[in-house]
């Protein structure tokens, strides 16, 4: 060893040397796998994959946050080669009929087969892909994996087997095998949550001592519908490659950009939540790039985890890891729990044997008024017969995961499910956090009962149920630092100190009714519905000023207004768009549309709730409209200008508002809801034509000069549909 060299920078450059991809493999490999690719289709919502061993590599990426991490991933195994697809549906004959997509197919049936074509390909549980490997002119045959492996190339499409099949798959890879595999790791994961995607996923048991893995998280697209394909790949999305960088930062060897930084945090960030506990190359060196002293594990607003903090953006995922994995007496409480999302005051009584009653009729989450204190042990009981129906607990409002951000400004996963699987369940979380219990739709089992020992209560208002007297007194100053404000319509999540002063939370929840009522209103649903909306405050959310969704989620700048009736009869534009976006129907919503379609139930709020009427708000009175239309030409308009410009387009449905009113918007909307399933629109052309031919014959006027005139694509048979009628265009408009 070289004198005074500390022996962690021998380390990081032993790690920098082995864990880098192979400096004349992997580029070859690279490009003979891509070559003739430009773009790779994206069936359904494909999955993030992990390349961390020295032989692996990615081959496609998708985007992450800012980020780009795997969706497709390759390995030399051994005397073998093996190729990973973050979707199911990539060993299926339907993403294959883009062509594209298909010609990376055969590139990989050659790169696995040594570079050459193979003779005969095996096949085991694909369902489509034997017919149009026949049709390619590809010799394909079923196999089975208890039998010998005859064949230079196996196409696997199940993610499960037994362990004697992972030893036979090993075996045939390890001794030059070329395997073609795919899964949708969180997909997998909602169905198997009783399971661990990391430990029991066959497929990653399978291919992790390749360096390979499948994650449950979600990938966005790169390009039209699908991923860019390039060589030109971040080596940082390789997470030996971004570890090795991380050591070599800290040592002063290198210097990483803002970009080279943000994609290896992102890159050890998931390699940490994905790896499995035995690994042994890469685990150990994350948990000891993780402990080193001065790191910081208590993400605030004032005191962020940012990607410049790689230490602690590898040890608060590897945290994450051991918390979902320990026993609930082994949980403690995380140093981060107390700024967020709080403590709860030692005095706090915790309650014994607190009875619920749950009506099981009514799916999703039930609030009882409890919180669990971080680190602290929650007992449940329920029925005997009620175990193992689906239902479940939960500790944590805020469902949020953060990881993907390049600033943490608290834990990024803070809230986690149990299932109720037997009459007693112990949990503990160590952040602490509003406890529910979850029920499945369409549970049978009607009216149960729970108990709930360890527990502190919190304040929970339930209008039409809670006495004025009561919440008052006695609940609202309950000790659990979050609070509940509930009808049969919607509930907010809030911290306590919001609502220590609340008198009249009855006379507030109405409020609240009538705005989620007048979305329901325009949309053509029932009042009562099948469970309430859910808004919860939340330190840091995953995209966005605010999120729609299952609960809406906001930042704590709402904390002030949401428990105000006053100030929610002024308008809350952005609480109205996200509840507009629960209602929304990709029926009559097309491409481009999705961000202004939403904001007809945002005005039919403001108007009907707030007495605000569209034609005087000030982000689309007249005035403000001509601002709008000056700024475009129309001669002609340009249906990307339309989509280019959220306010612009909306001008297109206020207009017809202003002439028709809302009484026309809502007989389309039922006419849409109304539709038998042959006859919804299967396209945006078909969304297009529909809308212009069903509000042109709900008006009795000719639409078709004016949605023409916006620019918006209508075939000449539907514009032919309505050429009767008499037309119609706004006074004034064009604009000249």
């Amino acid at each position: 060893m070289q004198s005074g060299m500390p022996s962690r920078c021998i380390l990081g450059l032993a790690l920098w040397i082995s864990l880098a991809i192979p400096a004349t493999a992997a580029p070859a490999d690279l490009a003979a796998l891509t070559e003739g690719v430009d773009i790779l289709t994206a069936p359904g919502l494909p999955g993030a994959m992990t390349a961390f061993g020295p032989q692996a590599f990615p081959v496609v990426c998708g985007a992450s946050g800012k980020t780009l991490q795997p969706v497709i991933v390759a390995a030399r195994y051994g005397q073998g080669r093996v190729v990973g697809f973050g979707h199911s549906s990539y060993v299926e004959a339907e993403p294959l009929n883009h062509a594209a997509t298909a010609r990376l197919f055969q590139n990989t049936l050659k790169w696995v087969a040594g570079g050459r074509q193979p003779a005969v390909v095996g096949l085991y549980r694909t369902r489509t892909l034997g017919a149009w490997l026949t049709a390619q002119g590809v010799e394909n045959t079923p196999v089975k994996l208890d039998a010998p492996l005859n064949v230079p190339v196996l196409i696997l499409g199940s993610a499960d087997f037994t362990a004697a099949e992972q030893q036979a798959l090993q075996r045939y890879v390890q001794g030059g095998g070329g395997l073609i595999t795919a899964a949708t790791g969180w997909g997998w994961q909602q169905l198997n949550p009783k399971k661990d995607l990391v430990q029991d996923l066959a497929l990653n048991q399978l291919l992790a001592p390749a360096g390979l893995g499948w994650t449950k998280e979600t990938l966005s697209t790169t390009a039209n519908k699908g991923y860019l394909v390039t060589n030109a790949l971040p080596p940082h999305a390789h997470a030996g490659t971004a570890l090795a960088a991380a050591f070599a930062q800290q040592a002063g060897r290198i210097t990483l950009t803002a970009t080279q930084l943000e994609q290896a945090a992102a890159t050890l960030s998931m390699a940490a939540q994905s790896l499995p506990p035995q690994d042994t190359v890469l685990l150990p060196q994350l948990r000891q790039l993780g402990t080193q002293r001065g790191t910081s594990l208590v993400p605030t607003p004032k005191t962020p985890i940012k990607t410049t903090n790689l230490a602690a953006r590898v040890w608060l995922p590897l945290q994450s890891r051991q918390f979902k994995n320990a026993m609930p007496e082994a949980i403690k409480a995380h140093p981060s729990a107390a700024a967020f999302p709080g403590a709860v005051p030692p005095t706090a009584p915790r309650l014994k044997n607190a009875t619920v009653k749950i009506d099981t009729t009514v799916p999703d989450w039930h609030s009882l008024g409890l919180y669990a204190a971080p680190g602290e042990v929650i007992t449940i009981q329920i029925p005997a017969t009620a175990a193992n129906q689906g239902l479940g607990v939960r500790i944590g409002a805020h469902s949020d995961k953060i990881w993907p951000l390049k600033s943490w400004e608290r834990f990024p996963e803070i809230s986690h499910t149990w299932r109720l699987d037997a009459a007693t369940t112990r949990v503990a979380s160590p952040f602490g956090g509003l406890i529910y219990l979850t029920i499945p739709r369409n549970c049978p089992l009607g009216e149960v009962t729970a108990t709930l020992s360890g527990a502190v209560s919190s304040p929970l208002f339930v209008a039409g149920q809670t006495s004025l007297t009561a919440w008052r007194e006695k609940l609202r100053l309950a000790p659990g630092p979050w609070a509940e404000l509930a009808s049969s319509r919607v509930i907010i999540s809030l911290p306590s100190q919001a609502i220590r002063d609340l008198d009249d939370p009855e006379k507030l929840m109405q409020t609240w009714d009538q705005i989620v009522d007048a979305c329901a209103e325009l949309a053509g649903r029932p009042a009562q519905r099948e469970r309430p909306e859910r808004i919860v405050t939340d330190q840091q959310i995953s995209v966005g000023y605010m999120h729609s969704g299952y609960p809406i989620m906001t930042l704590m700048d709402q904390i002030d207004d949401f428990p105000s009736q006053e100030k929610l009869l002024k308008g809350n534009w952005g609480i109205f768009h996200e509840l507009g976006h629960n209602h929304q129907s990709g029926d009559w919503t097309f491409e481009g549309a999705t961000e202004v379609t939403v904001n007809w139930f945002t005005l039919y709020v403001y108007e009907k709730v707030c007495g605000i009427p569209v034609k005087q708000h000030p982000r689309v009175s007249g005035a403000a409209r001509a601002k709008t239309l000056a700024k475009h030409s129309f001669n002609p308009m340009d249906f990307e200008q339309w989509k280019s410009d959220p306010f612009l387009a909306l001008t297109m449905y206020v207009q017809l508002q202003e002439a028709f009113g809302w009484e026309t918007y809502r007989k389309v909307i039922a006419e849409y809801r109304a539709l038998p399933e042959s006859e919804r629109p299967r396209n945006d052309q078909e969304k297009h034509d529909q809308w212009a031919v069903r509000f042109s014959r709900a008006t009795g006027k000719n639409l078709g000069p004016f949605f023409k005139t916006w620019g918006l694509p209508v075939t000449d048979r539907a514009l032919a549909s309505v050429a009767s009628l008499p037309a119609w265009m706004p006074e004034g408009f064009p604009p000249r």
